[in-house]
């Protein structure tokens, strides 16, 4: 379910040594680390140049040859950590692999070369992954910060303080989706240098003065293209320390005057960046000139650090996700009695058939528990249909620390809690998600059907049994013959589960 992370939980003491995997557009890192008392100790870094985004068609579709480039460097990465407990290794895709088509393919053979779950984040979850990973490698401090990181297919922009992000963007551009766009040939000239960063600085319009408005007193940029530009700016006298407008134009001559991708000689710049620098030059000056930047410093940390503290916080039962789905129910008054109610009870009848209906992980647990919290939050725009209304919002909000996938099974749980068992959506899900979603989405429902009374007086002791897709669940006789309308409620959903193949048959013990 999502993987070997629903199998089980790790705990620091288990996990000796903890990974982070960043399938990026351009490059694919991988960075080991041993949990300590006061944080992480790096202890292994690797990356190659992979060039995901290069290899996606005029159809969204990955080549053949990108992913036989991805797959053999993920069995690499694999050899170092595919004996590591389930649980302890973060991999997540990014932009390219939320354009492509047949990413879905490609994921279930990336993680079995890798022997870890992979998720697809959204451009919001990168962006706090980016932020979180550079709040923990500078010092803190009372500065509020812009964080600028070029992708190879996007480029995200946050403005945080200490360790919380305040304003995130993701832009849909990148140092590998601007090289092929504006220099398809590898040729620069003046005029496609300045074509290339006027395309950034049209992407960067729409939030340039929303931002300026909020401000900042440090611009921090983490991605490899800004590390590699800044130590270039360095190496050859261009700059003391971080970028400037005045480094900047050297090395816009520079460019100009090599003429060609191939000819790219520049100290600090390896072959495999120098591929894809005017593209990630023309974004940086983009950046600078719509946002009237003055100075960048160069971050070590990015979005592979901030997977390992995000991994970290989850291990420590510190999940963001919780906060977010707080936060969502929030927004929407829900009604937080009512949702411990359902939650309540879901979990119990959860763990009546975790073993016959392999249910036992902390992904299922944590799964049923949120969409209990949401699963009303429908109501806020209308009661009528407002399942399917609680599915849109969750689907299309942006939810700090969940993977596209999760966002979707959420979604789909929050839509078949009631009326018409939705057994089409769940086809739409991840293969590993789609059973035991559906059990789990019979459990919620039968939860909120027997707190239709929305009343805190206790149920009685509830018998339920699980085999296959037959459920049988008992209640005292007695109770059943002074709550009536109970009884016709679970015939009623007895009905709307034959529908979807399930069996639900009630006793009277």
């Amino acid at each position: 379910m999502g993987s070997k992370e629903a199998e089980s939980a790790v705990s620091v003491s288990d996990a000796t040594e903890v990974a982070a995997v960043d399938l990026g557009s351009n490059s694919f890192h991988m960075i080991i680390a041993r949990p300590e008392d006061n944080g992480l100790r790096m202890v292994d870094k690797l990356r190659e140049s992979v060039r995901l985004a290069a290899g996606l068609d005029s159809d969204k579709r990955l080549s053949e040859a990108a992913r036989e480039r991805a797959l053999a460097c993920l069995e690499r990465f694999g050899q170092r950590v595919r004996e590591l407990p389930a649980g302890s290794v973060r991999a997540v895709g990014t932009n390219t692999l939320r354009q492509s088509r047949n990413a879905r393919r490609f994921l279930r053979e990336a993680e079995a070369a890798l022997g870890h779950p992979i998720q697809i984040v959204s451009g919001y979850e990168e962006a706090r992954l980016i932020y979180l990973g550079v709040a923990h490698s500078i010092a803190d401090d009372d500065a509020r910060r812009l964080v600028m990181d070029i992708g190879g297919g996007s480029t995200e922009f946050i403005i945080g303080e200490h360790f919380i992000p305040r304003e995130m963007e993701s832009l849909h551009m990148g140092c590998v989706s601007a090289t092929r766009r504006h220099f398809p040939d590898g040729a620069i000239t003046e005029e496609r240098l300045r074509k290339a960063e006027l395309a950034a600085r049209r992407e960067l319009e729409p939030i340039a003065d929303r931002y300026r408005r909020l401000g900042w007193d440090r611009a921090i940029g983490a991605s490899g293209t800004i590390r590699a530009i800044e130590r270039c700016l360095r190496t050859n006298g261009w700059t003391e320390s971080g970028i400037d407008p005045a480094g900047l134009d050297h090395l816009r001559r520079a460019l100009v005057k090599a003429g060609h991708v191939d000819r790219l000689k520049l100290d600090g710049v390896n072959a495999d960046r120098a591929e894809v620098l005017p593209g990630g030059f023309a974004v940086l000056m983009g950046a600078f000139r719509q946002l009237g930047l003055t100075r960048m410093e160069a971050a070590d940390g990015a979005l592979r650090e901030g997977l390992l503290f995000d991994l970290i916080g989850r291990i420590r039962h510190e999940d963001v996700r919780s906060a977010s789905i707080l936060a969502m129910a929030r927004r929407y008054h829900a009604d937080s009695e009512q949702a411990r109610r359902v939650a309540t009870l879901a979990e119990y009848l959860r763990a009546e058939v975790a073993d016959d209906w392999s249910l036992g992980g902390n992904a299922a647990r944590d799964m049923l528990g949120w969409a209990a919290q949401v699963h009303e939050i429908g109501l806020d725009i209308s009661h009528s249909q407002y399942h399917k209304h609680g599915e849109y919002i969750v689907r299309h909000s942006d939810l700090a620390g969940f993977s596209r996938e999760e966002q979707l099974v959420l979604a789909t749980l929050v839509r078949a809690h009631r009326r018409k068992f939705p057994r089409s959506a769940f086809r739409d899900l991840p293969e590993d998600w789609e059973k035991p979603a559906m059990r789990l989405a019979v459990l919620l429902r039968i939860a909120v059907g027997l707190h239709r009374a929305r009343s805190d007086e206790p149920l009685p002791a509830v018998d339920l049994r699980a085999s296959g897709r037959k459920l049988t669940v008992a209640f005292p006789a007695r109770w059943l013959d002074e709550n009536a309308l109970v009884e016709a409620d679970l015939g009623e959903e007895a009905a709307y589960l034959e529908a979807a193949g399930f069996r639900l048959k009630i006793e009277r013990s």
